[in-house]
């Protein structure tokens, strides 16, 4: 996909077009340590460093105006510009073009690429310019801050770098560009390639040029090789490789940590105050993850996933585990408002940490179960679970049946009220239900049937708790009566057959109550911010899943489309689709929703057989 955006001519001499609005029309960069986001005319706005959940030294995703924190790279008199990825790769280019005709072409990449048996991926970024049509005169604006914006750096530099120093680190900008010219941010005409490497404090071992160009290669190299061996439905491959790349961006790959998002309180709608730090690995979202790439025979992730996995039910002790961590293992996330940063496109509150690492969510059971099970099952791994991984998890299993029939937070995280969800006791359910799977595989007989005896009561208890004879529907919680999307998941999870008449008729009510056109909110009941204004993607992909098992073969594929339809013009999806204007909202680049475009993908496509 490509992008065009353009602005009246402007044609006096001297003419810099200011930042464009926030927006999410943004590409990812990243290299499974650091990512930064772009936005379509090539201004680095967001990336967190040290590593995902650290400082934003270039925040103006969330604070524009006075005190923005960028690295861009202008064209004057701009009239346009158009973006893509290098083909199959986290490669982003980016042309800009002024009333002239002249134009320029940006690369940013962040380094993966492997080196003496190992990926090497250092906290850098870089960022390579060239001219392709004339001798357009450029304008180079580097202005981290630190310490969410409230400190500048102190600048010190030399022939090709500068350092800015801020008081807990350091970042180094090596540049093959007049470094007057970058320093003061003074305008130049463009008539040959620039190089820019921003990292950390160290010496660069070679030169600029010669360093850009090599990373570029490798790394494209890297990416190439890396799509190349997924395993893709016949339809839909573009998606599904843009949507594969953007999780496996998402992976912390030092502890194995995988993050629902890249950034922090971007509101779920305007105005809405739902605004969430999503810089940290749910366990719920990471299971998700990690079965969509499995799906795609993309199972590194999985297991790079695992070592952490294990870290976190060993520190747990068989007891309570928290829906989510920081990606270090952090327990411990306390959450606090940002003052400084006045939020995306003005509308804060700017949050740091997430107070839902205090909650009970009982889900998280089930998907630690879940996302361990592949590697009982799957011989090409190579590190193979056994006996011994097997009795951590059912430590977590013995957990899960202590609290499946008690109140929690569910998996909305509702701050302020308490109920046995659906959803929770589901994943209860679905953590006894593939213990007994695996105890079979690894012949104990016993644990199986201690397994699946208690999977048959959670069940049983399920269908006759959650089920409401007034809606004709299964509910969010034991004798309730409102509406959940992540219902839906019963069929998804094996729980329940698809073409059950109780399943069948949940379906139904959850399109006439919950969906707006193709797109489904998360709930009908009102939460502690009243009722939800925008539709939650994974929602409207868990609907497109039941359509398709029920036999709705053609309008999953009509909503899909239309999901495809609401990517932005890189193929990337946040957490939320505004119904009526189509814009969206809510943290970015959301996994939730990447996972759901591969889902469907291998849902819906038609055969390779078809056509070989």
């Amino acid at each position: 996909m490509t992008a065009r955006d353009a602005q009246p001519a402007a044609t006096r001499a001297g003419f810099f077009a200011p930042p464009q609005p926030a927006s999410l029309a943004m590409g990812v960069i990243g290299n499974c340590a650091i990512s930064a986001l772009i936005d379509s005319r090539g201004r680095l706005v967001w990336c967190c460093l040290p590593r995902f959940d650290g400082d934003p030294v270039f925040s103006a995703l969330l604070h524009d105006g006075e005190g923005a924190s960028d690295f861009a790279i202008e064209i004057e008199n701009f009239a346009e510009s158009r973006q893509h990825y290098e083909h199959n790769t986290a490669v982003l280019k980016t042309v800009l073009t002024d009333t002239a005709g002249q134009s320029l072409e940006i690369t940013d990449f962040a380094p993966r690429f492997p080196k003496r048996g190992r990926y090497f991926r250092p906290t850098m970024v870089v960022r390579r310019v060239r001219p392709i049509s004339g001798a357009p005169r450029v304008r180079i604006r580097v202005q981290p801050r630190f310490l969410w914006g409230r400190e500048k750096p102190v600048l010190t530099h030399g022939s090709n770098h500068v350092r800015f120093v801020g008081p807990e680190s350091v970042l180094r900008l090596y540049a093959d560009a007049p470094m007057a010219y970058v320093l003061d941010s003074r305008p130049f005409v463009l008539t040959q390639e620039h190089n820019f490497l921003l990292g950390p404090d160290e010496t660069l071992a070679g030169g600029v040029a010669d360093t850009a160009r090599e990373f570029e290669q490798e790394t494209t190299s890297y990416w190439r090789l890396w799509t190349q061996r997924l395993a893709l439905p016949l339809e839909w491959q573009a998606a599904v490789i843009r949507a594969a790349i953007t999780l496996k961006l998402s992976l912390f790959e030092d502890t194995g940590a995988i993050v629902a998002a890249m950034t922090t309180s971007i509101p779920e709608a305007p105005h809405s105050g739902r605004n969430w730090d999503y810089r940290y690995c749910w366990l719920r979202d990471a299971f998700f993850v990690v079965r969509a790439l499995n799906s795609l025979s993309e199972v590194g992730t999985m297991e790079e996933y695992l070592r952490w996995l294990v870290n976190v039910v060993v520190q747990s002790g068989g007891g309570h585990v928290q829906p989510l961590y920081g990606i270090g293992l952090e327990r411990e996330l306390p959450e606090a408002l940002v003052d400084q940063l006045s939020g995306y496109r003005g509308m804060g509150p700017v949050r740091v940490g997430n107070q839902a690492q205090e909650h009970f969510q009982h889900d998280v059971y089930g998907n630690i179960v879940l996302g361990a099970a592949q590697a009982f099952h799957d011989q090409r791994l190579l590190h193979r679970a056994g006996l011994a991984e097997f009795a951590r998890l059912e430590q977590v299993g013995e957990q899960a049946l202590r609290v499946v029939d008690q109140p929690d937070a569910g998996m909305w995280e509702l701050r302020t009220r308490a109920r046995v969800h659906t959803s929770s006791a589901l994943m209860g359910w679905a953590a006894c239900d593939r213990l007994a799977k695996i105890a079979q595989v690894l012949g104990r007989r016993d644990r199986a049937a201690y397994w699946r005896g208690h999977a048959d009561g959670i069940q049983q208890r399920i269908l006759e708790g959650s089920w409401s004879e007034e809606r004709q529907a299964f509910v969010e919680s034991y004798g309730g009566r409102h509406l959940d999307a992540s219902v839906l998941l019963m069929s998804e999870v094996g729980f329940i057959d698809a073409h059950d008449p109780r399943f069948v008729a949940t379906l139904k009510a959850l399109e006439t109550h919950l969906s707006d056109g193709p797109h489904m909110r998360r709930y009908e009941a009102p939460d502690d911010f009243g009722k939800p204004e925008t539709a939650f993607n994974i929602c409207t992909f868990w609907r497109i899943d039941a359509l398709a098992r029920t036999g709705r073969i053609d309008e999953a594929r009509g909503i899909f489309e239309h999901m495809l339809a609401a990517r932005n013009h890189l193929g990337l999806l946040s957490e939320d689709t505004h119904p009526v204007t189509g814009e969206m909202w809510g943290n970015f680049p959301q996994t939730y929703s990447m996972v759901g475009i591969i889902n469907a993908a291998m849902r819906l496509s038609a055969p390779w057989d078809s056509v070989i």
